[in-house]
């Protein structure tokens, strides 16, 4: 019984590499010149396909774009025309048809790469940069307790706005680094930050952060809170951010580890786990596509949705 089966797979295996042979060996189309047609031969002649359908579309894959590359004044080189960079080039022309077309092709093309391409290294694995993990209400405490200890009062002020900034209102960068004591204000029921900038809004302070945010204002109006006066020089933050280090226990202050505390503060007050949850999501890449189409919510509500009203 296995020897049948044997002899039977082995002589279907020798009849279809016969029919896919004969297949690529008719083939002689009209619609492209001989030196085409000989070239797709060898070029899939070197794959090879398995079944004769398959064959035929490869066939006319490779007539597609050695017709292409004649045309543009490129050689029949497999090593050339089998790059990458002349199939992209190729598939986004009118030469390659319509979109369902062009993916075909495409995909076709890329198969007989493998084979007559130039030999190509795949590009490294590169692991996926995750979020920064947020405090707990604790370590938030020891470093508002280490602001606390500063030796003035003006640095203490700035430690606590820079951890107000953070992890209250989620900013980094150039937005931390130009608001001034005057951009905080207590409006539409809460405590909010004009922010500047390539996307200017004025962002509610999530609730336990709105006194000190406040005081540290106050006590600065008009100037910068966290930068002194240029807020534009190099790394003009970590000099008070190395002030709140606290050793072992409490290692260096990280900005992104404070923006990851607001973000997982707002999204467990919005409910999105509940909502990923419900909707089966595990991937928030076309999250963006869909808030396009909601209402925004006026300022009032916002700050009561983000539970940033005063207390």
């Amino acid at each position: 019984m296995v020897i049948s089966y044997c002899i039977y797979t082995s002589v279907h295996a020798t009849r279809a590499g016969q029919e896919v042979s004969e297949a690529i060996a008719r083939y002689r189309p009209r619609s492209f010149p001989p030196e085409v047609a000989a070239f797709a031969r060898a070029i899939v002649g070197a794959a090879p396909p398995a079944r004769p359908e398959r064959a035929k579309a490869l066939l006319f894959a490779a007539s597609k774009l050695a017709d292409f590359a004649l045309r543009i004044g490129y050689e029949l080189d497999g090593e050339v025309l089998f790059a990458p960079s002349v199939i992209e080039r190729f598939c986004s022309t009118r030469d390659a048809g319509s979109p369902p077309t062009r993916r075909t092709l495409r995909s076709n093309l890329r198969f007989l790469a493998k084979t007559a391409g130039p030999a190509v290294r795949g590009p490294a694995a590169m692991s996926r940069e995750r979020a920064k993990a947020p405090y707990s209400p604790a370590e938030i405490s020891s470093y508002f307790a280490l602001c606390d200890a500063q030796r003035s009062a003006l640095r203490r002020a700035r430690g606590k706005a820079l951890i107000c900034l953070g992890a209250g209102a989620g900013l980094l960068g150039a937005e931390l680094r130009h608001v001034r004591g005057s951009d905080v204000c207590v409006r539409s029921g809460g405590v909010l930050v004009e922010v500047a900038g390539r996307r200017p809004r004025a962002v509610p302070v999530l609730a336990p952060y709105h006194e000190r945010l406040l005081a540290a204002a106050e006590l600065f109006g008009s100037r910068y809170l966290v930068s002194g006066a240029n807020p534009d020089s190099h790394n003009v933050t970590n000099p008070l951010i190395s002030s709140l280090s606290g050793g072992i226990d409490l290692p260096r202050l990280s900005m992104a580890r404070l923006r990851s505390t607001y973000l997982v503060a707002l999204a467990g007050q919005i409910g999105l786990a509940a909502f990923m949850d419900a909707a089966g999501i595990t991937c928030t890449q076309r999250l963006g596509d869909l808030v396009s189409h909601l209402h925004r919510p006026s300022e009032e509500d916002a700050v009561v949705l983000l539970g940033a009203q005063r207390r």
